[in-house]
């Protein structure tokens, strides 16, 4: 039976197969009564029209998403024994990846496919840094930083809730030290035999693309002796792998100039001479490639072209903008390959499936008048895993595809 002395949330009727199949979003839509006493950011239980207890999450009627559901047992109570509990498991799952040496840096905790809806956790070091996206994980941030701190033996919880879903809850964007010590003025993480800086107070999502990091490796190793355009570049981890694997040069494409200067300062710090093996072009890459197709890349058409641009559909309303946009990309990316050239593109829209992106990629490739073949599907590393019962979790998928010669 339910803790909770106030009234439950009531679903309309036949709206209850998604709760008691376990997904962790309640739709406004779905719902029939919401009592007036409850809070929003509280606790919450859930019932079916018949009074039948559900579940337990947490309240906002400002969101679409109006119940974020925690717990399906009727008899576990929403304490801070019950967040240390989760973290605990979220973290004990990343352990054997920190352990293998390989990195030192990867994501704690996955929001709702750790079962913790609403928080996103990457560790960099000594410095974790949190992201709220709701308002019920919004009012407890500090307490779970402190208990991320005691758990995971780190000095720093940072915090960089700049999410666009904020904005959908209601709340502004956060940032600011939550718990522990001041962070160092540098942060440098390791990939395997790779470094590079972070840009914790601005950079994207919470400083690196840590999602990718089996996709450089995969890319990297078609690579060797390649010209490669690397598209949407950020700070260019993906041009570091690929030389690192023996490309003999790099043209990063970043809209924004203070990432193609981290890029720069991240060839340097493994070794590389910028001014030799790479190049970095500030702009709207749609206009560059236009250009480019229009009038040819400078040094000739391109052995690998890598493609990995921010999410597009932040909605579904612009889903249908979106899927313009990754034609457009890939058909001018197509365009500037050679023969036998290797395609390397990349989706992070959650609202885009991997099916409906690889249509899009396969309606580009004929537009252009390009025969491909899928060598490879891509996806996040495990650190981000999906909860079966959340396949909105698979939100980065990826085509490795060669242009038939």
């Amino acid at each position: 039976m339910p803790h909770a002395s106030l009234p439950p949330i009531v679903l309309k009727p036949g709206r209850e197969k998604p709760v008691i199949q376990r997904h962790p979003w309640v739709f406004s839509g779905a719902i029939q009564r919401i009592p007036t006493e409850l809070e929003d950011g509280a606790i919450v239980e859930v019932t079916d029209s018949a009074g039948h207890w559900l579940a337990r999450g947490y309240l906002n009627r400002a969101s679409q998403i109006q119940v974020r559901l925690l717990t399906w047992q009727a008899d576990e109570t929403i304490d801070q024994a019950f967040w240390a509990r989760r973290l605990r498991a979220a973290v004990a799952q990343r352990e054997p990846l920190l352990a293998r040496a390989e990195t030192d840096a990867c994501r704690l905790v996955h929001g709702e496919n750790d079962y913790l809806p609403g928080l996103i956790v990457d560790r960099y070091g000594e410095v974790l840094v949190l992201q709220a996206g709701t308002l019920g994980i919004d009012r407890c941030k500090a307490e779970l930083a402190r208990l991320l701190l005691e758990i995971t033996g780190c000095r720093t919880a940072l915090e960089r809730s700049d999410l666009a879903a904020r904005r959908l809850e209601g709340l502004e964007h956060a940032h600011g030290l939550l718990a522990g010590e001041p962070p160092p003025a540098e942060i440098v993480l390791r990939e395997g035999r790779l470094h590079f800086v972070v840009d914790l107070a601005s950079g994207q999502k919470t400083g690196f693309y840590m999602d990718q990091r089996d996709n450089r490796r995969r890319v990297a190793a078609y690579c060797r002796g390649a010209r490669v355009l690397n598209g949407f570049s950020y700070t260019g981890a993906f041009a570091v792998h690929a030389l690192a694997a023996g490309a003999a040069h790099v043209i990063n494409v970043d809209e924004s100039v203070a990432a193609l200067e981290l890029g720069e300062e991240n060839l340097r710090r493994n070794g590389f001479d910028p001014d030799h093996v790479a190049d970095s072009i500030a702009g709207d890459i749609f206009r560059i490639l236009r250009d480019w197709r229009d009038q040819g890349p400078p040094g000739g058409l391109f052995d690998v072209v890598i493609l990995d641009p921010p999410k597009f559909a932040q909605s579904r309303q612009h889903v249908e903008r979106a899927l313009r946009g990754y034609k457009d990309i890939n058909l001018l990316g197509l365009h500037l390959l050679k023969p036998g050239g290797i395609l390397a593109t990349f989706s992070c829209s959650g609202l885009v499936d991997a099916d409906l992106f690889q249509k899009v990629v396969f309606a580009a490739a004929i537009d252009a008048g390009r025969d491909l073949q899928i060598l490879e599907w891509l996806h996040q590393a495990p650190d981000h895993p999906v909860a079966v019962t959340f396949p909105e979790g698979a939100y980065l998928k990826g085509l490795l595809c060669r242009v038939v010669d």
